[in-house]
C-alpha cells in the first residue's frame, strides 16, 4: 500500500489537489490499515498510468470525524455497513454509476442480501464481508475457551488487549450475554458496561485498534481481539509464532462487518474512482486481495476458483455472526456508556 503518515496524509493529500501533477491520474484512497495489497495498488496503477495516494485509519469513528472535521480531499472511502446508512443520510457520499461497472455481477448475492443498508448498490459496492476475532498464543496460553470471556481471565492480565472500537467490543459483550449487537434496550447496555468494566477491562493492558500486531508480535501481548489479517502481516517472519498462533471467531458469534467502497461527495476523480472499484472486482484480482490477508472469497463468487492460499477462517465461521446495523437514536446509549464510563481515565 502507498502509506502517507496519519500526520501528514491530509497535508499532502490538499498540497497535491492545489497543482502537483495531473489531478486525472490521481487517486485519493481512504482505508482501513492492512486491507489493500501493495501488488493491487501496482497493477492498477500500471493499467491505468494512475498514482493512488493511499492514507489509513484505524476505525469507523475515526475516519467519520476526520471526514466530517473536513478532511474531503479523498476519491474513495471504505466504511463499514452502519457507518455507510450514516454517510448516506448525511449526504456525504456520490451515487454509484453502474454503468461503468461491470463487474457487479461477481459479487455474492447472499452479501448484497445482507447489506440492508445499501441493497441495490446506489451509494456503495461491497468490498469484503468479515469479523474480528480473537488471537491467542498457544505456546503462552496452552489451555482456552472459544468464547469472548476470555478476557475476563484475571491470569492474564495485563497480557490481553481488546480493540478501541466501541460497538465491536459492546458487541461482544452483548453477544456473550445473549443478546443482539444491534441491541436498543438501556438495560442491555447497562449490563454489558458493567460487564466490559469489572470484569474484562480490569485485566486489558489497553484497548487499541492501531498496534495490537506490534503488540502481539513482539510477545508484550498473548491475547489480542482484532483483525486476523492485521496480526499475521506482523508475525510473518516469526515461524516459531506463527506455529503458537491460534485465530478464531467465537461460536457465540460477534459483530460483523460489510467494508464497502464508496465515492466521497465532491470527489475530483470519480471515473477513476469507478475503475478502481470494478477493478478489484475482476475476479483474480479479488482473489490476489484475500490471498493476501488470509481471507475466504466472501463478497466474490468466482474469485473463489482463482484463490490458491489458506485462509485464517472460514466462511463458515461467520455463520454465527450478526452484521452491525445503524442504531439511530439508540446510538446515545452506546456512547454514553463507551466514552462516560468504559473508557473514562484510557
Amino acid at each position: 500500500m502507498k502509506k502517507i503518515p496519519v500526520g501528514l496524509g491530509m497535508a499532502l493529500v490538499l498540497v497535491m489537489l492545489n497543482g502537483c501533477g495531473k489531478k486525472s491520474d490521481q487517486l485519493f484512497i481512504y482505508n482501513w490499515t492492512y486491507y489493500t495489497p501493495d501488488t493491487v495498488i501496482e497493477k492498477f496503477e500500471k493499467e491505468y498510468n494512475a498514482t493512488v495516494i493511499y492514507d489509513e485509519f484505524a476505525s469507523n469513528e475515526d475516519m467519520y470525524a476526520k471526514i466530517k472535521a473536513g478532511g474531503s480531499g479523498y476519491d474513495i472511502v471504505f466504511p463499514s455497513g452502519d457507518y455507510v446508512s450514516i454517510m448516506i443520510a448525511q449526504n456525504m457520499l456520490e451515487k454509484i454509476d453502474k454503468s461503468k461497472l461491470s463487474n457487479l455481477k461477481n459479487i455474492d448475492p447472499v452479501v448484497l442480501q445482507k447489506a440492508t443498508y445499501d441493497p441495490d448498490m446506489e451509494y456503495s459496492v461491497p468490498y469484503y464481508f468479515g469479523a474480528a476475532g480473537i488471537t491467542v498464543n498457544k505456546g503462552k496460553v496452552p489451555d482456552f475457551e472459544r468464547s469472548w470471556s476470555i478476557f475476563g481471565r484475571e491470569d492474564l492480565r495485563n497480557r490481553m488487549t481488546m480493540l478501541d472500537d466501541m460497538r465491536e467490543v459492546m458487541g461482544d459483550a452483548l453477544v456473550h450475554l445473549g443478546y443482539s449487537v444491534n441491541s436498543k434496550d438501556p438495560a442491555q447496555i447497562e449490563e454489558v458496561k458493567n460487564l466490559i468494566n469489572n470484569s474484562w477491562k480490569p485485566n486489558l493492558t489497553k484497548f487499541d485498534a492501531e498496534a495490537f500486531g506490534k503488540g502481539y508480535a513482539n510477545g508484550d501481548f498473548w491475547v489480542v481481539q482484532g483483525y486476523a489479517e492485521v496480526v499475521f502481516e506482523e508475525i510473518a517472519d516469526n515461524p516459531q509464532l506463527m506455529a503458537d498462533t491460534v485465530f478464531f471467531i467465537p461460536p457465540e458469534g460477534g459483530p460483523a462487518y460489510i467494508d464497502s467502497m464508496c465515492i466521497l461527495k465532491g470527489s475530483k476523480n470519480t471515473d477513476l474512482a469507478h475503475k478502481f472499484i470494478d477493478f478489484i472486482h475482476r475476479p483474480e484480482i479479488y482473489a490476489e486481495f484475500v490471498d493476501a490477508f488470509g481471507f475466504p472469497a466472501t463478497a466474490n463468487t468466482p474469485a473463489r476458483e482463482y484463490k490458491t492460499g489458506d485462509s485464517w477462517y472460514t466462511a463458515e465461521e461467520l455463520a454465527s455472526t450478526e452484521l452491525k446495523d445503524d442504531l439511530g437514536e439508540a446510538l446515545d446509549l452506546y456512547n454514553d456508556a463507551w466514552f462516560n464510563s468504559i473508557r473514562v481515565g484510557e
